[in-house]
């Protein structure tokens, strides 16, 4: 099916805008079905740890467990290439980088393995750049490390380290010296040392522990949902993860990355050092988290890349967290990023789950490619034309991912209709798929995903307002940006084909605008620290018909960077854990609804 263009435009103006090509979080990629767990029988599928290199005219995309990557010339749409030599078992968290010749490949290791090299990598031809890497020095033997002393923040040099180098990440200076960074632990540091490209690779020197976790000062890097825990059945308490390193240089200062505290809730974020030299030292950056998103639809911001488009706008990407199936079932994101001119590091997550432009010139302020289409589906009544019990058609709107609709039969022709309430203006649809005993462990030429959409004005007249296309592929977060703006109330998902054992819908979400004014900045504003510094408590009123709203903070009233969105079945309150102790920051609160979003509330000091 190909998508239907018989829309009404409302202006030459609107037109004009349209032509900016925009996505929206999870990516539209065709994720692939995991492996791991089919004597289990858990069927599901996943993407984490995502790179994006540009090499050439192009962008390369490469997770975990995927048995290749994708390739995408605009950031929008992707297509995957199989290369023809990849690991039997795949690749965990590979390190990828592009020297502007060649792009090298290397996937987490605990011993010495392979690193891959492509001139060609559009067409997926690899070759080695070595069979076999050196022994990691001062690396002790797999299932050694057991009873290694840990490390912290000033601790001497260790003599002996974990085996890796696992969750590994290339970086080429300016100079063309070469260094790899990796580490993946509750209980090790990250590493880093420098590599001798001359003759493969090697390495030179041995492993210097560069960073650790400090939970004590920085509330955000303690695991668990809200940063508040997690314990293990025999009740042992869950360490706190640092893992996915990354390094970013930028007007002569190294940001080097981490994520933290654990990929299994929504608090998975991004923090950085920044240091005056590849192998440090480094200082704990006092803004940090840079990338967190704890709320909204999607949910968790770590371990991903930072990177420049062809235009120079930097964007950084990360792994949020659905975890239904399986701990580790997982998407990927992709969220503007910016480095001010004092340094300071920031990653918008704010409406981060909403539709996105994708510059196409430069772009100073990474908020201005925020589309202002806004959510209007949110809670909106549901109808289908089958369910199963215990899986009605009202999870479809509910903006949570771990709920969802399962069709009675997945049979061509099954439909989920949604009223949103009014006639509205719409602009983009994205349908997100759920895995329910979906049976898939690989993949097969009958695993891709094909329906169409409709509209109406009143629920019996229906015209097409967009459908999958050529070729066929799988699309578990399908993205749909309307060429032109739909007047319309209801809005129809028409099923035609998935590769699962069952067809289940986990949010059916309509952006465009309702044609009214914004919402008022929300009032009575309190903001009150905690006894322990790490949290914090904040609270609001009400505003009437709000969605949700967006609890910002920062370290100065213009640097608002942080944002956890709270919808609005929720109260009007929220605990903030993720501060870094001996830091004062900023708050202030805005509302957003069916029609844009309101100007801040009064900035509230926190010292």
């Amino acid at each position: 099916m190909a998508v239907l263009a018989a829309l009404a435009v409302t202006g030459a103006a609107a037109a004009r805008e349209d032509a900016r090509k925009t996505y929206a979080n999870p990516l539209d990629i065709d994720y692939r079905y995991n492996f791991e767990q089919e004597s289990l029988g858990i069927s599901y599928r996943t993407g984490a740890d995502p790179v994006i290199v540009r090499h050439g005219d192009a962008y390369y995309l490469f997770q975990t467990l995927a048995d290749g990557y994708w390739r995408s010339t605009d950031l929008v749409d992707w297509r995957f290439i199989t290369p023809d030599r990849w690991p039997f078992d795949s690749m965990v968290a590979p390190a990828v980088i592009s020297d502007g010749d060649r792009m090298l490949v290397m996937r987490s290791l605990f011993s010495p393995g392979a690193v891959l090299v492509s001139r060609d990598p559009a067409r997926g031809r690899f070759d080695f750049l070595t069979r076999m890497l050196p022994e990691l020095p001062n690396a002790v033997a797999p299932g050694r490390d057991v009873g290694l002393p840990g490390w912290r923040n000033g601790d001497p040099q260790p003599a002996k380290i974990p085996p890796g180098p696992w969750d590994p990440a290339f970086f080429r200076d300016d100079d063309d010296r070469w260094y790899l960074y990796w580490g993946s632990s509750d209980t090790f540091p990250l590493y880093g040392i420098e590599l001798d490209m001359s003759k493969g690779m090697r390495y030179v020197g041995t492993p210097r522990a560069l960073l650790a976790l400090d939970p004590d000062a920085h509330g955000w890097e303690r695991f668990g949902q809200d940063h508040r825990g997690a314990f293990f059945p025999d009740g042992k308490p869950v360490g706190n993860y640092m893992e996915g390193a990354w390094m970013t240089k930028v007007r002569g200062r190294y940001y080097l990355q981490y994520g933290a505290p654990g990929t299994e809730y929504n608090a998975y974020a991004t923090g950085t050092y920044v240091g005056d030299s590849p192998l440090g030292p480094f200082a704990y950056a006092a803004y940090n988290p840079v990338g967190y998103k704890p709320g909204g639809f999607v949910q968790g911001a770590g371990h991903g890349s930072t990177f420049q488009d062809a235009h120079g706008n930097w964007w950084n990407t990360g792994t949020p967290w659905l975890g239904y199936n399986w701990t580790f079932e997982r998407r990927i994101a992709m969220f503007p990023a910016a480095f001010s001119t004092d340094g300071q590091m920031s990653v918008s997550t704010r409406f981060g789950d909403f539709p996105h432009y994708v510059p196409a010139g430069p772009n100073a302020d990474p908020a201005d490619l925020f589309t202002g289409w806004m959510l209007l589906s949110w809670r909106k009544p549901v109808t289908a034309s089958t369910t199963r019990e215990g899986y009605p058609a009202g999870n479809a709107t509910d903006e949570n991912p771990r709920t969802f609709w399962v069709a009675g039969s997945n049979t061509a022709g099954q439909t989920l209709t949604v009223d949103l309430g009014a006639s509205r203006t719409l602009r983009a649809v994205q349908v997100n798929f759920a895995d329910y005993q979906s049976g898939r462990y690989g993949d097969a030429d009958d695993i891709y995903t094909e329906f169409a959409l409709e509209y109406s004005p009143d629920g019996r007249r229906w015209r097409p307002l967009a459908a999958t296309g050529a070729p066929r592929r799988d699309r578990p977060n399908a993205y749909f940006q309307l060429p032109a703006p739909v007047s319309a109330r209801y809005v129809r998902y028409v099923h035609g084909h998935v590769g699962a054992a069952h067809l289940a819908i986990s949010d059916l979400r309509v952006f465009g605008d309702a044609g009214g004014p914004a919402p008022r900045a929300p009032r009575g504003v309190v903001v009150r620290r905690d006894a322990d510094p790490r949290q914090a408590f904040v609270s609001w009123r009400p505003v009437r018909g709000a969605v949700g709203y967006n609890v910002r903070w920062g370290m100065a009233p213009d640097r608002l960077n942080l944002t956890y969105q709270v919808f609005a079945d929720r109260p009007t309150t929220l605990e903030l854990r993720a501060l870094s102790r001996g830091v004062a920051y900023h708050v202030a609160v805005e509302a957003f609804d069916e029609n844009g979003v309101s100007p801040p509330s009064a900035t509230v000091a926190l010292p």
